[in-house]
């Protein structure tokens, strides 16, 4: 197997939900998976459990909103592997559920954003020195239609109530910014850079609301993120295989 064969991935939030089945997805397509969580315990059992299925898997201690563990995280990586072929920025939270936009505390909005775009950011600049050294990087950050200010826009939109969460959406909406100027800015590096949708899943962050199920989320990231390689920099993927207008 080559080094363009096996691919090292590292995906933040990953001890449980959609960020686990995605490590899960990757890694039985022969993908050394590195289990990024804040929490020693849930991230080494979760690791732990995809190493017992006879899957390459290994905690990697990360709070994407602690840039000390970032740091040292990436040090691991590049001691450890030498490089980083794919990045999967998944860590994410909510707090509007159940709360209007003019009731949700601003400090509830604030850690939002640390999560949800400052970490992401974080967590890419730290990466991006082994990320170069991918013969083909890849960023994917994993983003909703509720991000979309398309979607948003219209008035007739689908997501009915959810349309209103005003941290999570525009937090979502940032990130997709992110993507864009990442994927404008590291071109010329050969990095690819795209927004990512697992669906309206069941999970922590909505109180096991969605109708899918967070394997099924998983395997919907992993999809996209095989098909991310073979297409422009710069795309927004939707959970149903399309694309979503930004």
């Amino acid at each position: 197997m080559t080094n363009e064969d096996h691919r090292i991935a590292l995906i933040t939030g990953a001890n449980k939900g959609i960020g686990l089945a995605t490590a899960r997805e990757l890694a039985r397509t022969g993908h050394t998976v590195l289990i990024g969580a804040r929490d020693p315990r849930r991230g080494t059992e979760a690791a732990a459990g995809l190493t017992a299925q006879g899957l390459d898997a290994r905690y990697v201690r990360l709070d994407v909103t602690d840039p000390a563990t970032v740091a040292a995280a990436a040090d691991l990586v590049a001691a450890e592997y030498g490089r980083l072929d794919t990045l999967v920025n998944n860590a994410g939270i909510t707090r509007d559920l159940d709360r209007t936009p003019e009731t949700l505390p601003l400090d509830d909005l604030r850690a939002t954003y640390e999560t949800n775009v400052f970490g992401a950011v974080t967590v890419i600049n730290a990466l991006l020195p082994l990320l170069r050294k991918s013969p083909a990087g890849l960023i994917g950050n994993v983003s909703s239609g509720l991000g979309s200010s398309s979607v948003l826009a219209d008035p007739d939109t689908p997501a009915g109530e959810y349309a209103a969460l005003l941290g999570y959406n525009t937090s979502k909406a940032a990130l997709n910014a992110v993507t864009l100027v990442y994927a404008r800015t590291l071109r010329a590096d050969g990095i690819k850079v795209h927004s990512l949708e697992p669906g309206h899943c069941a999970t922590d962050l909505n109180h096991h609301s969605g109708p899918a199920d967070a394997e099924e989320g998983g395997r919907r990231i992993a999809r996209q993120l095989a098909e991310a390689l073979t297409v422009p920099t710069g795309q927004f993927f939707d959970s149903e295989g399309g694309r979503y207008p930004w």
